[in-house]
């Protein structure tokens, strides 16, 4: 499941639990456990020119990032959430502005004011069965 640009594509099978789910991509498609994929919006966002309001092209909006942690098969592999997000004050709500929120594990039903891009509805920042997986390298989504 390769484009043009290389990467590997594919897109999420299953959803495990809040922190796993599968990718319809294993030894086959050359996933290794340690790579990285974006979980994409499947619609992406039309961009607009902000004079003639024509639509320039489409951009890919992220919703998390996994790491494959387990592939088992040809097709199939665990991906995992990695990052931490800044959690809320929990208890120590009052205090949290002094000592900071505690930090907790991204989780794959993102929660606004954690990574998520603004432009996504609450509907559409879940992730689902069918969302794009897309091979990431570098630091292209280290700030989501």
């Amino acid at each position: 499941m390769m484009s043009s640009d290389k990467r590997i594509r594919g897109k999420v099978a299953a959803i495990l639990s809040k922190r796993e789910l599968i990718l319809n991509l294993g030894t086959d498609d050359a996933v290794k456990v340690g790579m990285k994929f974006v979980i994409l919006n499947s619609q992406g966002m039309n961009i607009k020119d902000p004079d003639t309001g024509a639509v320039l092209g489409t951009v890919e909006v992220p919703k998390t990032v996994v790491k494959i942690v387990r592939i088992d098969g040809d097709h199939l592999s665990v991906g995992r959430t990695f990052r931490t997000v800044q959690g809320s004050g929990g208890i120590m709500t009052g205090l949290s502005s002094i000592y900071g929120a505690p930090a907790r594990t991204e989780t794959l039903d993102i929660e606004s004011g954690t990574s998520l891009k603004a432009e996504l509805s609450e509907a559409e920042s879940y992730i689902k069965v069918g969302d794009v997986a897309v091979e990431t390298q570098g630091d292209e989504y280290d700030d989501l």
